[in-house]
Parts: C-alpha cells; sequence; structure tokens
C-alpha cells in the first residue's frame, strides 16, 4: 500500500469516528505515518475536494489545523452543493470524479451514473470545439442534476 493510501485511510477513519468531521495537524499526521508533511497536503487537496464530498478548512501558524468535513449526504442538500461547486465549466476527469462520487453515496444510481458519464463524455463532444465542451458540459450538468432534485 503506498503512503497516500495510508494516509487517505486514516483520514477516513478519523471522519467515521467524528460523524464527518476531523480535525488534523499536518506535522502531527506526517510524524505519526511516517512520511513529510507535504504528502499529508497532497493526499488532502488530491483527494478530500468538494468533487470527492469534502470541505477543507485549513488555519497556519503554531495552533494550525486542517478540518476536513464529509458533506452532508441528504440528496438535496449533496446536490445543491455539487451544482454550486460546479462553476462554468468543467473538463471530463473532474466529472467523472464528481459522478462516480454520487453514486458511492448513493445519490445516484449505477445506471444513472453510466448514462450522465454517456452524455458528458469527450466523445459526445466530438463536433464541438475544444474551447466550448468545458462550458457546455458543465451546464448539462448542472441541467442534469436539477432534475434529480
Amino acid at each position: 500500500m503506498q503512503i497516500s493510501d495510508i494516509v487517505t485511510q486514516y483520514i477516513l477513519k478519523l471522519l467515521d469516528e467524528s460523524d464527518g468531521n476531523a480535525q488534523i495537524k499536518r506535522n502531527e499526521l506526517a510524524s505519526f505515518i511516517g512520511c513529510v508533511p507535504s504528502q499529508i497536503n497532497y493526499v488532502i487537496t488530491s483527494r478530500f475536494t468538494p468533487e470527492h464530498g469534502y470541505l477543507v478548512e485549513s488555519r497556519r501558524g503554531g495552533g494550525g489545523y486542517i478540518r476536513i468535513t464529509r458533506i452532508n449526504t441528504e440528496k438535496t442538500p449533496a446536490i445543491r452543493h455539487i451544482i454550486n461547486s460546479i462553476g462554468r465549466e468543467i473538463d471530463f476527469i473532474d466529472t467523472e470524479i464528481l459522478i462516480k462520487n454520487m453514486e458511492q453515496r448513493d445519490i445516484i444510481t449505477e445506471q444513472v451514473k453510466k448514462l450522465m458519464l454517456s452524455v458528458l463524455s469527450d466523445r459526445a463532444y466530438s463536433g464541438i470545439p475544444n474551447e466550448l465542451r468545458g462550458n457546455l458540459r458543465a451546464s448539462l450538468l448542472k441541467n442534469m442534476l436539477l432534475t434529480l432534485i
């Protein structure tokens, strides 16, 4: 198991034990796990994002901390949060992460996931200029999510 996976599993365990809210000190966690603090940063910025269903807040300095909060998974509030986090454009990689996370959290079914990924894939936009794909994808994704509310 890679160090990133170990850090991820540890943070997920903390979240499970504390009702979806974990507060960590980067240096202490790095020392405990036996890695460099930048590895903790990497895991948090790549695996604990709004697309993955998390909010991250940090405070720097001597008493600094990183607070990770699992976003409420009740369908309507979760979908509204996802819609608000999308922005004006989105690439397919972020779209895929977001949709797979929604399925894992039982916000959508596997069948809906497959349909959404098919409609939002790069292959579906082959006739659309590259500079317009992100805007079109974001608009369609938001509209699909609105129909689920």
